[in-house]
């Protein structure tokens, strides 16, 4: 693992640190999970686009600046260090875009990525459903062809969908095979919201916004054009989504190091009581240890490697941590932490992080079975 930046990489990282320190709002954006605030960050992510740093690995020609890997990773610890608002496009940049580089007909490409840069086409996620939440192989909503119009008619319902509520298109997967069981049989589509067919009823989350959305399919039609991958392919193209989920593109490093910053700062600022010093340098070596891990596996993918099944760990690692450090806060602030909104609002959202991307527990038994090795529990036991 090689932690010396070269000399463009420095250039690199002092141009994204001035460019933050100039652009990023002195006051928080509202909610991106109410109306106003959702506008209030699309017009953030033009902004991030238009100065091409909203996607900096992509290529020019869709807003990006073909950055590498590893500036990739600088440019998120300088965006957190400064403390820029949160990105309401990461379905879309963080979670589709990777899945249509690698699955996508240019045809997709050249339609759907350049939007998605620039924050004017908003993606949800689309995966869990009313029974397959954790296990998605086990998911109901169908796909029927429609060989007179060249497309496929989808019915079913998908639930706990993200930024669907005031989102413009919407990715998932559908049973195309009605015969087929598990993961055979899936193909991955991609549809607008303001489709014939498709309901959009909000979810209320704790703090009572929209953050989610259930999601309704009534014999809505979707042309071959907005089929991601081959037709029955779907769960080998999803995975390639829930690997970059699981992995580096949903949670760097930068978010975590960043909270474990300020959490320094709240346990000096309240009087280092020494009862929570070793919690304080806990969360402080976890965040530490998860940007190194993330440094190491960067080099592994710039040698070539791939994450495989230690997006697993990852994933259980920065979820936890992520509780941790938020319990503590509000620990340290005692009675006055409901009065304290960034604190107590971080917190309410960390307890989604064991649960999305595949449930911790779902990924701990990938990480016993698919990389310790370890055997399956016999049915019945």
């Amino acid at each position: 693992m090689n932690l010396d930046l070269s000399e463009s990489e420095l250039t690199f990282q002092a141009e994204a640190r001035a460019w933050l320190a100039e652009n990023v709002p002195r006051e928080p954006l509202p909610s991106m999970d109410t109306a106003e605030g959702f506008a209030a960050h699309q017009e953030w992510e033009a902004k991030l686009a238009e100065a091409r740093w909203a996607v900096v690995s992509w290529p020019e020609e869709y807003h990006g600046r073909g950055a590498s890997l590893v500036e990739w990773v600088i440019f998120e610890e300088e965006y957190y260090r400064a403390g820029a608002p949160g990105r309401v496009s990461q379905n879309g940049i963080f979670l589709l875009s990777p899945t249509i580089f690698e699955n996508g007909t240019q045809e997709q490409q050249d339609r759907w990525l350049p939007s998605m840069a620039t924050g004017e086409k908003i993606w949800a996620q689309a995966w869990s459903e009313p029974e397959a939440g954790s296990d998605l192989a086990s998911l109901r909503s169908k796909a029927v062809r429609d060989e007179t119009r060249g497309g496929w008619v989808l019915n079913g319902q998908k639930t706990w969908s993200s930024r669907a509520s005031y989102a413009h298109w919407g990715f998932g997967l559908f049973r195309s095979d009605p015969e087929s069981q598990r993961h055979h049989g899936l193909t991955y589509f991609c549809f607008p919201l303001d489709a014939e067919g498709v309901t959009v009823r909000p979810i209320a989350q704790l703090d009572g916004e929209p953050g989610f959305a259930e999601l309704f399919f009534d014999d809505v039609f979707v042309p071959d054009a907005d089929v991601l991958g081959e037709p029955g392919q779907g769960w080998s193209v999803a995975m390639s989504t829930a690997g970059n989920e699981r992995g580096l593109s949903l949670r760097s490093p930068g978010r975590f190091c960043a909270t474990a910053e300020r959490l320094v700062e709240l346990w000096r600022s309240v009087g280092s009581p020494v009862e929570y010093r070793d919690r304080v340098v806990d969360a402080w070596l976890g965040a530490e240890a998860y940007r190194l891990y993330t440094w190491g596996t960067v080099s592994r993918l710039v040698d070539g490697g791939s994450i495989g099944y230690s997006g697993s760990v990852n994933k259980v690692f920065w979820s936890d941590l992520d509780v941790a450090m938020h319990e503590t806060a509000l620990d340290l602030l005692a009675p006055a932490a409901e009065l304290r909104g960034p604190w107590m609002d971080g917190y309410l959202f960390s307890l989604s992080g064991p649960i999305y991307a595949g449930t911790n527990e779902v990924q701990r038994n990938v990480v016993a079975e698919r990389i310790l090795g370890l055997p399956r529990e016999p049915k019945g036991a």
